[in-house]
């Protein structure tokens, strides 16, 4: 195992962490539907008790994520999570409410009422998706910040305080992304997305006739947004210049259609992007023309987590800076110059081969949870309910 190996196979890794997390969640793009697909109290608390047995899985995949990023890309994370925290903490400020949400809606005492909890989970679906789509487009459009290079053979300052190796060069922390109508527009293909994921979860995990001829119905209507958009962001990426380096020198020059090149040098990653985006459409079309089929979550689910990851992939591998710098090009992060230590990187694989036994313990309980389908009247006489 050389040291590009680990660099690549981490990348590998954090890129798995991060397309599972668009896959989970379709808790917030189901949550972006409650009052659509639920026409009565009892409808709507079958929707909150399908999403809430699972959003504590998406919020570990999330915090799983960033965990991952830390340990292997610490630049990275230091970068990103450090210097855009204010589109970070709006992240986190929309889950703590999700969760909010969940856990208070209906306890006693709550002279609020539901509807307010309701409307919360509604925003974290909307704004969740949003705002992780945009944080993913920066992958591929780029950042505004600095990173001190000379910094990193140094422990301190020449004031003798902290070392400072990588800051904002503005004071938006983040925000200024929104400003980007690219990041925008894939942001909003990430809502499109994750609605059409929550229609599917719900169908397959609600027995409530209503319900399922509902969301087959409005399937229609967040799947042309949702391709409008994502073909639109896709040839813009295969169309628009990128960052490449020298990996002798660690020089970053730009380089026109760079992921398109990607594309056609990794060609087993071209043809995994067909056969995810065929996945994809087969869930949403087979769930629409059929009456009787309620298994679409599977394939379009699989075909998510495939495509966003052939994406991460091409914005991280072949010589190419995934965290591309706005202020400086040099200061453009790759997964080179951002990893950890060979040790570290080392130690951590021979710990990743525990992975399969915490996914196959996942499945477990997903199985188990999802046995027995919600109903109202499991709703009505259940003790633990949302």
């Amino acid at each position: 195992m050389t040291y590009l190996f680990l660099q690549q196979y981490w990348w590998l890794l954090v890129s798995l962490l991060g397309a599972l997390l668009v896959f989970m969640m379709f808790v917030q793009g189901g949550n972006s539907l409650i009052f659509t697909l639920g026409a009565t109290d009892d409808e709507r608390k079958m929707l909150i008790n399908s999403t809430g047995r699972k959003w504590e899985l998406t919020f570990t995949t999330l915090v799983t994520f960033g965990g991952a990023a830390f340990a292997a890309f610490p630049l990275f994370y230091s970068t990103s999570f450090g210097g855009a925290y204010w589109l970070w903490m709006l992240i986190l400020v929309t889950f703590v409410v999700q969760a909010v949400s969940y856990e208070f809606q209906n306890k006693q005492g709550n002279l609020l009422g539901a509807r307010p909890f309701q409307f919360c989970l509604q925003l974290n679906g909307i704004l969740g998706p949003l705002l992780i789509g945009g944080a993913v487009a920066t992958f591929f459009e780029g950042s505004n910040f600095l990173v001190q290079k000379a910094n990193l053979l140094s422990l301190t300052d020449d004031a003798g305080g902290g070392l400072i190796i990588s800051s904002w060069a503005n004071a938006s922390h983040g925000l200024d992304a929104l400003l980007c109508p690219w990041v925008l527009i894939l942001g909003f293909a990430l809502v499109f997305l994750t609605r059409i994921l929550g229609i599917l979860f719900f169908i397959n995990n609600i027995e409530d006739e209503n319900i399922r001829t509902r969301g087959a119905e409005r399937l229609i209507g967040q799947t042309i947004p949702f391709l409008i958009l994502f073909v639109a962001y896709i040839c813009h990426v295969l169309l628009k210049d990128g960052y490449s380096y020298d990996p002798a020198t660690g020089v970053i020059v730009v380089e026109p259609m760079k992921y398109l090149h990607n594309l056609i040098d990794m060609w087993p990653l071209a043809v995994i992007l067909v056969i995810g985006v065929f996945l994809v459409l087969y869930g949403i079309i087979r769930t629409i023309r059929s009456n009787t089929y309620i298994g679409g979550i599977w394939p379009t689910g699989i075909g998510t987590v495939v495509t966003v990851l052939v994406l991460l992939l091409l914005a991280g591998w072949n010589n190419t800076a995934f965290y591309p710098s706005t202020a400086d090009l040099q200061s453009s992060l790759t997964i080179i110059n951002a990893s950890s230590s060979e040790f570290t990187l080392r130690t951590m694989f021979y710990v990743s081969l525990l992975i399969p036994l915490v996914l196959a313990y996942i499945a477990y309980a997903w199985r188990s949870m999802d046995r027995k389908k919600i109903t109202q009247q499991e709703i009505k006489e259940s003790h633990h309910t949302y």
